[in-house]
């Protein structure tokens, strides 16, 4: 096979207005521009957080538009937990931390299903503690 031609696994599963639309519903949101301010606050600060082999998977599973804006990001020197990561979107975007993690599950539960479960517990375990039940997974432990 060509390098031009990538195999169909690798294409996104959905456009970014089909990711919009998931996103809507699963947050109950009343237009697609309000689902689509909460899918750009999320992934940027995922963008911030997320590294490695891991960022780049991410990042060839989404839609274009939507791996454009966790790429976009520059990585933060300083990884944060999930409460964390939450609080700062909620600086970031002025909403309450109740709004902002609403927005960051009802978004982080869309990119899980566009990971895959493979991925996903691959993304976990470079992140630090707190960020599986934002992706709508119980969280991972470390057996003793």
């Amino acid at each position: 096979m060509s390098d031009r031609l990538a195999p169909l696994e690798h294409l996104p599963a959905m456009t970014f207005e089909q990711m919009l639309d998931k996103v809507r519903y699963e947050g109950a949101y009343p237009t697609r521009e309000r689902a689509e301010e909460a899918v750009r606050l999320v992934l940027s600060g995922l963008g911030r957080q997320l590294t490695g082999e891991e960022r780049v998977d991410l990042a060839a599973r989404l839609p274009l538009q939507a791996a454009r804006i966790l790429t976009e990001q520059i990585p933060d020197t300083r990884p944060l937990t999930g409460w964390a990561f939450v609080k700062d979107l909620a600086t970031r975007s002025g909403a309450t931390l109740g709004t902002t993690r609403w927005d960051t599950g009802s978004v982080l539960v869309a990119v899980a299903a566009l990971a895959g479960p493979e991925l996903l517990t691959r993304i976990l375990r470079r992140l630090p503690g707190g960020y599986a039940l934002l992706f709508g997974r119980a969280e991972l432990t470390q057996a003793a």
